[in-house]
């Protein structure tokens, strides 16, 4: 009982290691390039950050928002074009931001006050932001060539002399990095065990802890052979880390899973569902807007087409990362796993090179497992 509980509870890690093995030997070793590696976090960037604030909206109920990729874009188009006529990158992000912040006060007023459905919403939305998108752009593409810009989001940290493909300081990084996280792991522990709180039993810790730690060194040691750490990675660390934080350590965190679980129950104990959908939404559409600047500087340029579909691989990763498709359950650590998941079924379908179509087909089938798995392994109906 306690194995089918532990597979039960580390499913999808199981899976992502089995896919990256099978996309490893499938591609020839290539998946695991250095630059494939650093590829993969850069990439998937946009998901990762946006997955967090769609964890949030699945939690009010199974509700998503699908109107992301358009405040991506038009977040994006006002970065672009205020760069383009000559102002600075701090009045372009400033700009981005309070689109994204606007979007996100409207959106949440009408869902969580007016009671607009989420998805007509938010339906409404991707249409409405993606049209203004491209007239702020007047259907044309934008280039960015500001290098402050650039470097604020998609620069590399190495230390002075350095070369890109021998960044010992990444590598020294992760290892202080890893020793920290030791350290975390093992005073969490053992103050929990002194003040006879309920423990996993040492060794089953002490194995979560070597891999964790090891797979950061490994990481740290795959970038020092490709220009050093992306300004990329703190971006999305310092969403993760706060996210994950809010969602698991604080009051406010909890009112999203209350909310999910029994919303009448949630208000006859006097929290209001209201704020709970309007704070959800907010902070989704600030996640998109900053998404937009990650995915812009990478890019380096700005169309009317950005952000397509990417609303998808956001839901697709926190279903696959464990969230329940009825609200209530899901975690930012799973959200995480799953938007990697999906990463590296991207990159290894590329590197492989298998036809557009039929990546598809594989990420269809991906997610629907995943829905599956949840409703059959929670004997969920979706019914009274």
């Amino acid at each position: 009982m306690k194995l089918k509980s532990t597979l039960k509870q580390y499913t999808m890690v199981i899976a992502l290691v089995i896919v990256f093995i099978f996309f490893t030997v499938l591609t020839g070793g290539r998946l695991i390039l250095a630059q494939n590696i650093s590829n993969l976090l850069l990439q998937n960037a946009y998901v990762m950050v946006m997955a967090c604030g769609m964890l949030l909206c699945i939690l009010t109920g199974g509700n998503v928002d699908l109107s992301v990729g358009a405040t991506l874009c038009l977040s994006a188009a006002l970065a672009a074009t205020a760069l383009q006529s000559g102002k600075s990158p701090v009045v372009a992000i400033i700009m981005a931001m309070a689109a994204a912040l606007v979007i996100g006060l409207f959106q949440g007023i009408l869902i969580g006050y007016v009671h607009v459905p989420p998805f007509i919403c938010t339906l409404a939305g991707m249409f409405l932001y993606r049209g203004l998108a491209r007239a702020v752009l007047d259907s044309k593409t934008c280039g960015i060539t500001n290098e402050k810009f650039l470097d604020i989001f998609s620069s590399y940290l190495r230390m002075p002399g350095e070369k890109p493909r021998a960044c010992t300081s990444s590598l020294i990084v992760a290892v202080i990095v890893a020793v920290v996280i030791a350290a975390c792991m093992l005073f969490s522990y053992y103050r929990k065990k002194k003040h006879g709180y309920e423990t996993k039993p040492f060794i089953s810790m002490l194995i979560k802890l070597i891999i964790i730690d090891a797979l950061i060194v490994i990481y740290g040691w795959k970038l020092s052979q490709f220009k050093g750490i992306p300004v990329m990675l703190l971006w999305i660390l310092a969403v993760v880390i706060i996210f994950a934080f809010v969602t698991s350590s604080t009051v406010f965190g909890r009112y999203f899973y209350a909310v999910g679980g029994n919303e009448k129950a949630t208000k006859l104990s006097g929290i209001d569902p209201r704020r709970v959908y309007f704070w959800a939404y907010f902070l989704m559409s600030a996640l998109a807007g900053l998404s937009g600047l990650l995915v812009a500087a990478r890019i380096g340029s700005v169309d009317g087409n950005m952000g397509n579909t990417y609303e998808m691989d956001a839901i697709a990763s926190c279903f696959i990362g464990g969230a329940s498709a009825y609200g209530g359950s899901g975690t930012v650590g799973g959200v995480m796993v799953g938007a990697v998941l999906l990463g590296v079924i991207n990159q290894g379908m590329s590197i492989y090179g298998l036809p557009d179509q039929w990546q598809y087909v594989v990420k269809g089938v991906v997610l629907l497992a995943a829905v599956i798995f949840d409703v059959v392994s929670n004997k969920k109906t979706g019914k009274a």
